[in-house]
């Protein structure tokens, strides 16, 4: 059985490597956050997040409207998609719990374990049938109506009625019946695990013909023949004992499989969960194919910001169609670094299936997502921080493939003005001709205002608004880049308490 939840086709691998620089985007985007919000306080809904959420830019677009599918039906059902999830976790420690006799080489005492096993585990796979048969009319996905109509299917009450007889049998309550072949030496081999004869009635008994047979007793006292005996009848079951211990493996294998996909969907309600009570509006994204230019939302914003506040926060509306450079300047604290960071999450999320936090959001599927923020100098760095900035821009260059995205911020600040715009300027020419989407958020008058004359019909130009009384309001507004970012507004903020003016 397969649960196919994630994929059409194939099971969702756990054991994926993410990208090379998963360090940078878990640092950069502040992933940690997103995904203690999706966990809870379950590490396995952490590490499949973790996985989903960093491998997703290796999804294709029928792998996205996939999952967004189902996870439309998940935040319609979510008591159903916990009620399953709850169980396949059951099912894994009830494993965990029962031994199974492993520490045993008897195989009578492995047959007991197995078959309590396999009777636990088709009692969780009939309340798993009855849940999805009870709520299968209310989901619409693909994805959930197949695992339900597969459960429907191969478990149906007679085929749990045939398994509850076949391990009734396994207990071999009338006896053993086991056949052997005379082999060398007269030594028994080839033995055979025969199913048991149905009890006769007393008339069968009496009428019926009584074939010659010959047998023997051994005496309560006789140790030794005892022992023989149990010998006998333990190397008759041992088929029986491998059959059910695969039998139990398969199972567990569903539960494990169930469990890693519902596990993506129940992080996903996780996360809702945390946003839906202050109001902030969440939607399904709309894909693109890869190498169309198709940045445009309504009320973007920054998850992670969120889930570090009591309230609201301010979202933004672009509309960078056709654009592939997107140039920020503007007001310190004005919200730029805030809005490059709602970027990467928005792409990351929208690439594994899941929903964004904005009221509409559409953008193409990227081949990869980069990240170049300033460092703060420590002392794990062995150089310079404008020597480590190229030195990671280098990285990044061997990395890199054309429709990648790159986020930019303050990069490249760490040496003089002129000298930082002119190796930006050649670092995104050289970007822009390999066909990769940059957002830029930069100081650097001379680099914004160059490229805002030279790149007029590709590139869109932001600017953080502020007002003429020095108030921020977080929104980014189109705009020519200035020479001023008002640093004179933080300086009579802290040292003076008053706001700057225009």
């Amino acid at each position: 059985m397969k649960a196919l939840l994630m994929h059409r086709k194939r099971d969702f691998d756990l054991a994926q490597e993410p990208a090379r620089n998963e360090a940078a985007l878990m640092q950069d985007l502040e992933l940690d956050t997103l995904l203690s919000a999706m966990a809870g306080e379950d590490e396995f809904l952490l590490d499949v997040a973790h996985k989903a959420l960093l491998c997703g830019l290796q999804n294709d677009m029928d792998t996205i409207i996939y999952r967004q599918a189902a996870l439309k039906d998940s935040l319609k059902n979510p008591e159903v998609v916990r009620s399953l999830y709850d169980l396949a976790v059951e099912a894994i420690v009830t494993k965990q719990n029962q031994r199974l006799g492993i520490f045993s080489h008897n195989p009578s005492a492995i047959l007991h374990g197995a078959i309590n096993l396999v009777e636990m585990f088709t009692g969780i796979l009939e309340k798993v049938r009855n849940v999805a048969k009870e709520h299968a009319e209310e989901f619409e996905s693909e994805a959930f109506r197949n695992l339900f109509a597969m459960l429907e299917e191969e478990l149906s009450d007679e085929y749990l009625a045939s398994i509850k007889d076949r391990l009734k049998e396994l207990k071999f309550r009338p006896g053993v019946l086991v056949s052997a072949e005379p082999g060398m030496g007269n030594e028994a081999e080839n033995y055979v695990l025969r199913k048991p004869k149905k009890e006769r009635g007393w008339v069968q008994q009496i009428f019926s013909a009584h074939r010659p047979a010959y047998s023997f007793s051994i005496n309560p006292r006789d140790e030794a023949g005892g022992r023989a005996l149990w010998e006998l009848r333990d190397r008759g079951i041992n088929l029986a004992v491998n059959a059910l211990a695969q039998s139990a493996d398969h199972m567990l294998s569903f539960f494990h499989m169930l469990r890693v996909e519902l596990a993506f969907y129940v992080g996903s309600l996780n996360l809702h969960d945390r946003l839906a009570p202050k109001g902030e509006p969440v939607c399904f994204p709309h894909p693109a194919p890869v190498g169309e230019r198709r940045h445009r939302f309504s009320e973007l914003y920054d998850v992670c910001l969120s889930l570090h506040m009591d309230r609201k926060v301010v979202g933004n509306t672009v509309d960078a169609k056709g654009k592939s450079l997107v140039m920020i300047t503007g007001a310190n604290r004005g919200g730029k670094s805030t809005f490059l960071q709602s970027i990467g999450l928005a792409q990351l999320m929208m690439q594994c299936g899941m929903f964004v936090g904005a009221e509409s959001f559409e953008a193409e599927l990227c081949t990869g997502l980069f990240t170049h923020y300033k460092r703060e100098e420590d002392a794990s760095m062995k150089s310079g921080k404008f020597d480590e900035e190229i030195a990671r821009m280098s990285d990044i260059a061997d990395a890199i493939t054309p429709n990648s995205i790159i986020l930019f911020n303050e990069s490249f600040a760490a040496t003089n003005e002129r000298e930082g715009s002119e190796i930006a300027r050649q670092i995104v020419t050289a970007l822009l001709e390999r066909h990769i989407e940059i957002f830029f958020v930069t100081h650097l008058y001379e680099l914004a205002r160059g490229l805002y004359s030279d790149r007029t019909n590709d590139a869109i130009f932001l600017r953080a608004e502020r007002l003429p009384d020095g108030t921020r309001t977080f929104k980014l507004v189109p705009g020519e880049p200035l020479e001023t970012s008002y640093g004179e507004d933080l300086y009579r903020e802290i040292f003076l308490g008053t706001r700057g003016s225009a």
